[in-house]
């Protein structure tokens, strides 16, 4: 959680730092600019340039004033971090995403991201359907097959069904009337860790935001921006992330092939990028204890390599 006294704190800062390398007069893209954790770090390794895109208007307006004071080093833009390739036209030297909801955005009630305060049942970013909106309007089925696939809530169909039933006598409209159906519906057990609610309010977030489909594209677009030798740096906080960046950067690093099946000799197929470290980066037992946002995280990173045309 974020306060004014206690900021929000960047999750893995030396590990993505040592990952960048930054380097003086080269340009980097943070593509979740948030609250500006990366960004002022990357800025203040080294006499270089960052472009940071966030979707969120609060965020760009917030971030006015580091923009100032790393003037001109750092340019701020509104945008999807997947629509990079088409905001961005000239090469860099490395893209650095931290996926999913900040504790910025976590905080203010009015945005309806959390259940721990009441506030209307938003959950966007930026613009388009409203959290309340899309519970109002699906039906069980598909609203049940939402939150088992992008919550991975194995009572998804009993949330579904009680979701449904709520709203048929008065629209749900506020993140606590949404958590005390799922609450009473599927009651907090005796050494459960989290909230009934918070898969499903997972899932919900991902939908509304269409993260999984910003960060694949993003993930593509990666190719397209980055300079031969340019470094990909990607934190991801839950399953459904790591697995796409994980299966995207097998599918698109250099791999060893057998030049037949009666020999021992290997070559190699170029890919767009080359992998130093195969396994993935967590964070230390020291931050997990500092910071319970570093407790999910996983690093990974990649190298864009020069593939013959």
């Amino acid at each position: 959680m974020s306060t004014p006294d206690k900021p929000h704190i960047p999750v893995m800062m030396a590990e993505v730092l040592d990952a960048l390398a930054p380097v003086e007069n080269e340009t980097y893209i943070d593509g979740t600019f948030g609250a500006g954790g990366y960004t002022s770090a990357i800025l203040n390794a080294a006499d270089c340039n960052v472009i940071a895109i966030d979707r969120d208007p609060t965020a760009i307006e917030n971030g006015q004033a580091l923009a100032d004071e790393f003037s001109p080093r750092l340019t701020l833009v509104q945008n999807c971090f997947g629509n990079v390739a088409q905001t961005i036209h000239n090469k860099v030297e490395g893209f650095v995403l931290d996926i999913g909801v900040s504790s910025m955005q976590l905080d203010q009630a009015e945005r309806g991201f959390s259940f721990m305060r009441d506030g209307p049942l938003d959950m966007r970013m930026g613009e388009g359907e409203t959290a309340a909106e899309l519970i109002a309007r699906i039906d069980e089925t598909e609203l049940a097959d939402l939150i088992y696939k992008y919550g991975e809530e194995r009572k998804s169909r009993h949330i579904a069904k009680a979701i449904v039933i709520a709203r048929e006598e008065s629209p749900i409209e506020t993140t606590l009337q949404l958590a005390n159906i799922i609450a009473t519906t599927i009651p907090r057990r005796r050494g459960d860790k989290i909230h009934p609610a918070t898969r499903t309010f997972q899932a919900l977030r991902i939908v509304i935001n269409d993260e999984l489909g910003e960060l694949e594209r993003a993930l593509d677009a990666s190719i397209e921006i980055l300079k031969t030798g340019g470094r990909l740096v990607v934190v991801t906080f839950h399953s459904l992330e790591d697995r796409i960046v994980k299966n995207f950067l097998r599918d698109h690093s250099d791999k060893h092939e057998s030049t037949n099946k009666y020999s021992k000799e290997e070559k190699i197929i170029t890919q767009p990028f080359s992998l130093s470290n195969r396994k993935v980066i967590l964070a230390s037992k020291d931050e997990a204890k500092i910071n319970p946002r570093a407790r999910s995280a996983k690093l990974r990173v990649a190298i864009r390599t020069e593939v013959a045309a």
